[in-house]
């Protein structure tokens, strides 16, 4: 069983037991979260397509951890013209654990 879910303005496809990395939620480590942006569903071959979200589904998940992604380098140069500039941006993660899915 697996479901795709918008997660802070980002779909995922989340299954049980499985971690996912989102934009940085609000909340504490070891919160509770309840889902309920959920698109599509599949049920054992069976699947449920919402217009836009599937009614009475949800998913359970717990925030794990906060952490941050890895450094990214943006090089801008123009070329004789003695231009050059460099940037890094490290982005702000939060860590799910999905606990379950469930559909009613």
């Amino acid at each position: 069983m697996y479901a795709i879910v918008e997660i802070a303005g980002q779909q995922f496809k989340v299954e049980k037991d499985r971690t996912v990395y989102t934009h940085r939620l609000a909340g504490s480590v070891g919160a509770a979260l309840v889902i309920d942006k959920v698109l599509l569903v599949d049920n054992d071959g069976k699947i449920s397509v919402g217009a836009p979200t599937v009614a009475g589904a949800t998913v359970q998940a717990k925030i794990v951890a906060h952490v941050r992604g890895e450094k990214v380098l943006v090089f801008k140069k123009k070329r004789r013209k003695s231009y050059q500039k460099m940037n890094g941006h490290r982005q702000d993660l939060t860590q799910v654990l999905i606990e379950g899915i469930s559909v009613k």
